[in-house]
């Protein structure tokens, strides 16, 4: 189904799928396409970071709460180190027995599939709230 298109494809599908859903709510006449904000909390932060730096000229503003930046900083310091090699990896990529730290191509891989890869393409003013006792995503996400 469709939540299993996502592992190892996030960035790439869920993205594509905001797209899609912007650009035909725009193209409807019900927005502004010259207002289009997006917002977004933990994996909806993801995908906002994702948006703004992939599709600088769609989206105009942007606000992320607690937002998962960077995976490869972050499997070695959330309490869902599964969930980074997952949905950044994909499906059998993570050793449910063992932790174990990831290897240098692991490491590209994820920071490749972060909106981090992005940054520099983002023009967007945006807000960033941060969660300081977020367990799942750490607040250095949000400060990186």
């Amino acid at each position: 189904g469709p939540l299993n298109s996502l592992p190892g494809k996030i960035g790439v599908v869920d993205v594509k799928d905001m797209v899609e859903a912007t650009e035909f709510v725009c193209k409807s006449g019900k927005v502004d396409p010259a207002r289009v904000g997006i917002c977004g909390g933990s994996h909806g932060g993801f995908l906002t970071g994702h948006l703004i730096g992939q599709y600088p000229d769609l989206f105009k503003v942007a606000a992320m709460r607690n937002p998962v930046t960077n995976i490869a900083s972050m499997v070695t310091s959330t309490d869902i180190p599964d969930w980074c090699y997952v949905e950044g990896l994909g499906n059998g990529k993570y050793n449910w027995k063992e932790f174990k730290g990831p290897t240098n191509q692991e490491m590209d891989t994820m920071w490749k599939a972060s909106p981090i890869a992005h940054v520099k393409n983002a023009v967007a003013p945006t807000l960033v709230a941060l969660g300081m006792s977020d367990q799942r995503v750490p607040p250095s996400q949000g400060l990186e």
